[in-house]
C-alpha cells in the first residue's frame, strides 16, 4: 500500500521520502511472488490425517491441522505410483515415472522384453529439466532438505560390513563421501541449497548403526534455509523420513539425537520441541493412534517452519503444500488404499474454493500448480500434469475426466466412476523353475536378515504381487498382498461408487462388457503414449 501524505512545497524531499519506503514495501509483499514450501511426509496413513476421521482425533498434530482448517483440504488427490521413488519423481518431473531416462531403469525395461516396470528405480538424473531449474529462471531460490530417494547419485560407496563402527576414520570418510555426493548430485538437479539429507529411507543408507530417524536435524536444515533466504522469493523441497520405518522408539525419538545420515554430530541439532516430551504430550492429548510420538514429531517440524516463516515476516507471502507421498493401507498397489492420499495447500486467509476441494487431481499436477503460483514459464506439453491454481481459485470446477496409475507389473485407469486394472508378468519369470523362484526369494529375504528386518515370505511357490517378482512380494507390499478377494486376477474391473472397497470384479461380468471395451481402450491411449509396452 503506497503512503499518501499531503504537503506543501518546502516539504518535496519528505514526500519522495514516503513514496520510496512505499514503493519498497509494495515490492517487498504484493510485488513478489510466494515462497512456496514443499512439505512430503513418508507413509502417514489416513487415519493420521486428524481432518479426514468423522470420529476423534486419533493423533496430536495441531500445525497439519491448521493447515487443512486455514487452508485447503483435497480430498481427491491421489497419486500415480504409490511407492515412494516413483512418487516423487511424478512431483519433481511432472512426468509419470515410465518416462524416467535413468540408465538403471532403461536396462531392466530392457530386460524385461521393453515393457517398463516401476519401482524404486526411476531416478531424476542430470541435464533432466524438474521444477528447481524453472523456479530458478524465475528468481527463486531453491533448497531441499530431509530425505532424497529420487535424484541419483553415482559411485556411492557400498560397504561390506552394514553393522561397521561408524566412528572409525575409515568409516567415517565414506560415510562423507557418499553425503558429499549426494548433496552434490542434488545441486546439479536444480536446488541451489541441499542439507541434513537421506539418500535413501534410514535403513538403506549403508550402515546399521546410523539407521535411525533424525527429526530435529532435518528441521534445522529447513529453518537454516529459510532464514537465509526469507529476503527473496525460494522454494523449500522439506521430506521427511516419518513416519516410515524404524519407527521403534528407540530407533526414532528415543534415538541419541547425534546420529545423522552423514555420521555423529559434535552437539544435538536445535529448533524443534525437545523429544522428551512427545510421550507427555501425545498422553495428555489422549490420543491414541500408533507411532503418535513420531507423528507429532513430524508435525513440530512443520510448526517450527510456520513459526520461523512468522519471525521471518513472510508467513504472509507463502504458499504450503501438505502432501503424503502415496497411501499405506494398500502400498505397493493400484488399489485406493495405495493411490488415494489427500493434499492440502495453505496460504493466509485461504483460498476462494474453501476449506475442501472434491476435483480429482494427482501428484504429476504439483509441479505445473506451483510454477503457476510463483508465475513462471512453462511449455504445458513438458508436463503430464496440469496446473490446479484455478481450481483453488474457484476459476473453474474442472478436473481430470480420468486418471492413469502404473506400479510394477501393474497398469489402471479409472473414469465414469470405475476402475480397470490390469496386471503383466514378463514370460521369464512367468516360466521360473522351482530353483530359479527359490534363488529370487532367498535373494531378496538376505539382505532383509543382514539389516535385520522381517522377513515376509519364505514360501517359493507364492504367487508374485503386482509390485514385484519375489514370490510373495516385498515386504513394503506385504500389508496388502492377496487382502483383496480377487488380488491375484490378471484383469480386474471394479464400480467404484457402489463397490469402494473393490472386493467385486466385474471384468467376466457380461452385463459390463461395453464399461470394459471403454476403460481399456483409455488405458490404451495412455500406454500409446508413454515409453515401453504393455500388452492389454
Amino acid at each position: 500500500m503506497y503512503l499518501i501524505v499531503k504537503m506543501n512545497y518546502r516539504s518535496k524531499s519528505l514526500v519522495t521520502l514516503f513514496v520510496l519506503f512505499g514503493l519498497t514495501l509494495a515490492r517487498g509483499t504484493e510485488g513478489q511472488p510466494p515462497n512456496i514450501i514443499f512439505f512430503i511426509a513418508d507413509d502417514m496413513y489416513k487415519e493420521m490425517f486428524n481432518c479426514l476421521n468423522e470420529e476423534v482425533d486419533q493423533y496430536l498434530t495441531p500445525n497439519i491441522d491448521r493447515l487443512a482448517r486455514e487452508g485447503t483440504v483435497m480430498v481427491n488427490q491421489n497419486v500415480v505410483s504409490p511407492v515412494c521413488t516413483p512418487s516423487r519423481y511424478n512431483c519433481m518431473a511432472g512426468q509419470y515415472a515410465s518416462r524416467a531416462v535413468n540408465r538403471e531403469f532403461i536396462n531392466r525395461t530392457a530386460t524385461e522384453g521393453n515393457q517398463t516396470v516401476i519401482q524404486w528405480n526411476t531416478f531424476i538424473v542430470p541435464g533432466q529439466k524438474i521444477l528447481p531449474h524453472y523456479l530458478k529462471e524465475a528468481g527463486y531460490t531453491t533448497g531441499m532438505v530431509g530425505k532424497n530417494h529420487v535424484i541419483e547419485a553415482k559411485g556411492l560407496y557400498q560397504f561390506e560390513d552394514y553393522w561397521a563402527d561408524s566412528r572409525n576414520p575409515a568409516i567415517v570418510e565414506k560415510v562423507q563421501e557418499n553425503y558429499r555426493k549426494t548433496e552434490d548430485a542434488i545441486r546439479n538437479a536444480g536446488f541451489d541449497y541441499a542439507g541434513s539429507i537421506y539418500f535413501d529411507n534410514p535403513n538403506f543408507i549403508g550402515l546399521g548403526e546410523l539407521a535411525v530417524q533424525n527429526m530435529d536435524w532435518i528441521a534445522e536444515s529447513g529453518l537454516e534455509f529459510i532464514e537465509q533466504n526469507a529476503e527473496n522469493p525460494f522454494f523449500l523441497y522439506f521430506a521427511t523420513t516419518l513416519p516410515h520405518a524404524p519407527n521403534q522408539p528407540e530407533r526414532s525419538w528415543k534415538a541419541d539425537p547425534l546420529i545423522t545420515a552423514n555420521g555423529y554430530l559434535e552437539s544435538p541439532p536445535k529448533g524443534l520441541p525437545a523429544r522428551e516430551t512427545l510421550p507427555e504430550r501425545v498422553r495428555k492429548a489422549g490420543v491414541k493412534g500408533r507411532n503418535a510420538e513420531n507423528v507429532l514429531w513430524l508435525d513440530d517440524a512443520l510448526g517450527a517452519l510456520i513459526s520461523k516463516l512468522e519471525e521471518k515476516g513472510v508467513l504472509d507471502n507463502t504458499v504450503i503444500f501438505f502432501f503424503n507421498d502415496h497411501g499405506q493401507r494398500a502400498k505397493g498397489t493400484l488399489y485406493r488404499g495405495g493411490t488415494e492420499t489427500p493434499v492440502i495447500v495453505w496460504k493466509q486467509g485461504g483460498f476462494e474454493v474453501g476449506n475442501r476441494s472434491e476435483a480429482y487431481v494427482q501428484n504429476i499436477d504439483f509441479a505445473p500448480t506451483i510454477l503457476d503460483f510463483a508465475g513462471a514459464s512453462y511449455k504445458e506439453q513438458d508436463f503430464d500434469g496440469r496446473s490446479f491454481k484455478k481450481v483453488l481459485q474457484a476459476e473453474t470446477n474442472q478436473s481430470r475426466k480420468s486418471t492413469y496409475h502404473e506400479l510394477g507389473y501393474a497398469r489402471a485407469v479409472v473414469m465414469d466412476g470405475f476402475k480397470y486394472y490390469a496386471i503383466r508378468y514378463p514370460e521369464y519369470a512367468e516360466n521360473w523353475s522351482w530353483e530359479e523362484r527359490g534363488a529370487a526369494l532367498e535373494a531378496y529375504n538376505e539382505g532383509r536378515r543382514m539389516r535385520k528386518m522381517n522377513v515376509v515370505n519364505e514360501d517359493p511357490a507364492a504367487p508374485f504381487s503386482h509390485f514385484s517378482n519375489v514370490p510373495g512380494g516385498e515386504a513394503a507390499e506385504h500389508e496388502s498382498y492377496g487382502k483383496l478377494p480377487f488380488y491375484f486376477d490378471r484383469d480386474q474391473l471394479y464400480d467404484l461408487e457402489n463397490d469402494p472397497g473393490e472386493t467385486k470384479n466385474l471384468a467376466e461380468d457380461p452385463r459390463f462388457a461395453k464399461k470394459l471395451w471403454r476403460l481399456k481402450k483409455e488405458l490404451r491411449r495412455y500406454i500409446n503414449d508413454l515409453p515401453g509396452e504393455f500388452k492389454l
